[in-house]
């Protein structure tokens, strides 16, 4: 099987000068193509032992030229009367094909056209059109794009629909776009004239493998997509730990949109797997490291975010090796200092390592938080939430909705906000009770619209209390565990009554120390007024500069 290869690449252009010789991310424009070229004929030597694939650059540019030459390739000089703006490709790969056999003395089976301006095109995609061509025993196969859309033509002068029905996009029939990427067609097809063949067929590619650059828009969106990063996020989500390493992740994710994102969980995070699920982010689940390690393996990524808490050197040292750069939140573990990174928002430190970044600075603070803005401040409390995460594993919402049953009695016009996560186990228990003025809400979308009324809470120690802080909403703070009772941020200095570990503090602390906050506005405008001097707006992009190692801003103080 012999196979030729052509890329016509012509020095002028019109709408971007010197196209396919300027530098697009780090290399000329023509080299993506001659890369992906090599890889095919690796390929298919490796895997035919007869196969003799050939590469060649038809061009009229010397300084293109050059380029190729450098790169082991064939240069065939362009005439020049195929090298103007009128001259189809048809001609043009005619002129390079015969040039090529009478150089070998023998003829090909296989001629393929590849566009070099279509630098995201991966040589995966080249190879597996080939192998769709010889197992179809097509004449030509084009690379194409389904792009189904609603259209209209012109008609006799008249505009005219080119559909029957009006119908959302993904229920339209197939549209396909010939992309321009590559055309592969027999021998036989190639004439001045033409290079397709009588039965043709389509090979679909994926949109962001499917731009030809034409535009400046298109090179800035080529750019784009190459400069983005295979970003995995391995994270942890079930009862034990709660859901805050969930939605962090989630949060970046969704920050991140443009790079290439999936999840892994392992399989005992059950409600972590659930909620990824629901943001339709891909995800694998896993049993184990080994599985882990598999997973990695193939995915080779740019970049690996562990939000797992602490980690082993056995753990870090086999994540490095198929990941580039290697992230860790709140590690404490022996495996912490292998890290690129270890961000840590809910923990202080003064002593730190030179891959160690601490304090509130770095919370990631969802977007709902940051369009919202703290109300006004009201000297009578009219309305208290309470807030324990999305699972909270020590059940403190069912002694507080036994505390506020008791509040009420004491103070009748105060109402009581419950808002329960969605993988809180109790849900059933926890009811509407409008005699004791308690209001329950489950896994709502937008928290910050109820934070928002609130002039009271009472929360965990978690990543609630960053929130809570931006909208200004004086806190009572009871621990879950005494690894949450270590988040110094939940403190007197930034506006937070602190009672410790919820399972130890007794009915009666709780209850005179909220009895005290209603009682005393100038307390609670104190403590409002420390948490509204904190600044969160920008702890999402000291975290993604982190992760993509931009590290502009980030040592800040």
């Amino acid at each position: 099987m012999k196979t030729l290869i052509i890329i016509p690449a012509r020095g002028g252009s019109k709408r971007i000068p010197r196209k396919n010789v300027r530098i697009m991310c780090g290399k000329p424009l023509i080299v993506y193509s001659i890369e992906n070229a090599k890889a095919v004929r690796h390929c298919l030597c490796e895997g035919f032992r007869d196969a003799v694939v050939d590469i060649a650059v038809s061009t009229d540019d010397e300084e293109l030229g050059s380029i190729v030459n450098k790169r082991g390739v064939r240069v065939i000089e362009r005439p020049g009367e195929l090298a103007t703006d009128k001259v189809t490709l048809d001609p043009v790969i005619n002129h390079a094909l015969e040039y090529m056999e009478k150089e070998k003395g023998f003829g090909y089976d296989t001629v393929i056209t590849m566009q070099a301006t279509s630098p995201t095109l991966k040589s995966d995609t080249i190879i597996n059109a080939i192998g769709y061509f010889q197992e179809g025993g097509f004449d030509t196969v084009i690379s194409a794009m389904n792009k189904p859309h609603l259209s209209w033509g012109i008609k006799d002068g008249v505009i005219t629909r080119n559909y029957e029905k009006r119908l959302n996009s993904q229920e339209l029939p197939p549209n396909y776009v010939e992309t321009g990427g590559f055309l592969i067609t027999r021998r036989s097809c190639v004439t001045a004239e033409g290079r397709i063949g009588k039965n043709v067929s389509i090979f679909e590619i994926p949109e962001d493998e499917a731009v030809d650059i034409d535009t400046y828009t298109d090179w800035v969106l080529c750019e784009n997509i190459l400069r983005r990063k295979r970003i995995v996020f391995h994270t942890v989500g079930k009862m034990q730990l709660g859901m805050g390493h969930v939605y962090r992740c989630l949060t970046l994710a969704y920050k991140l949109t443009g790079h290439e994102i999936s999840f892994v969980l392992d399989r005992d995070s059950d409600i972590g797997i659930e909620k990824i699920r629901e943001s339709n982010f891909p995800i694998e689940i896993v049993n184990d490291e080994r599985e882990l390690e598999e997973i990695l393996k193939e995915k080779r990524p740019d970049i690996l975010v562990n939000d797992i808490l602490d980690t082993q050197v056995s753990y870090m040292t086999m994540v490095s090796k198929y990941a580039r750069r290697v992230i860790n939140f709140e590690d404490v573990g022996p495996g912490a200092k292998y890290a690129d990174a270890v961000i840590n928002a809910l923990y202080e430190k003064g002593e730190k390592l030179h891959n160690e970044y601490y304090g509130s600075k770095y919370f990631c603070i969802r977007d709902e938080f940051l369009e919202e803005e703290p109300r006004e401040f009201s000297k009578e409390v009219k309305n208290i939430l309470v807030i324990f995460g999305g699972a909270d594993p020590s059940n403190l919402t069912s002694r507080m909705y036994e505390i506020c049953k008791k509040l009420h009695g004491e103070f009748e016009d105060i109402n009581f906000h419950f808002l329960l996560g969605f993988a809180y186990p109790h849900k059933n228990e926890i009811k509407d009770d409008p005699k004791n003025n308690i209001h329950v809400y489950i896994d709502v979308k937008r928290v910050s619209s109820y934070m928002n009324r609130m002039d009271l809470a009472v929360t965990s120690q978690g990543r609630t209390v960053y929130e809570l802080a931006s909208m200004g909403v004086p806190s009572v703070v009871l621990a879950q565990n005494e690894r949450e009772a270590e988040h110094v941020f939940a403190g007197i200095q930034n506006g937070f009554i602190n009672l410790g570990i919820g399972s130890e503090t007794d009915e009666i602390t709780i209850m005179q120390t909220l009895g005290w906050l209603i009682r005393t506005p100038n307390v609670r405008k104190e403590m409002r007024n420390l948490e509204l001097s904190k600044e969160f707006s920008k702890g999402h992009e000291r975290v993604i500069h982190l992760i993509l190692n931009d590290l502009d801003d980030t040592q800040e103080e």
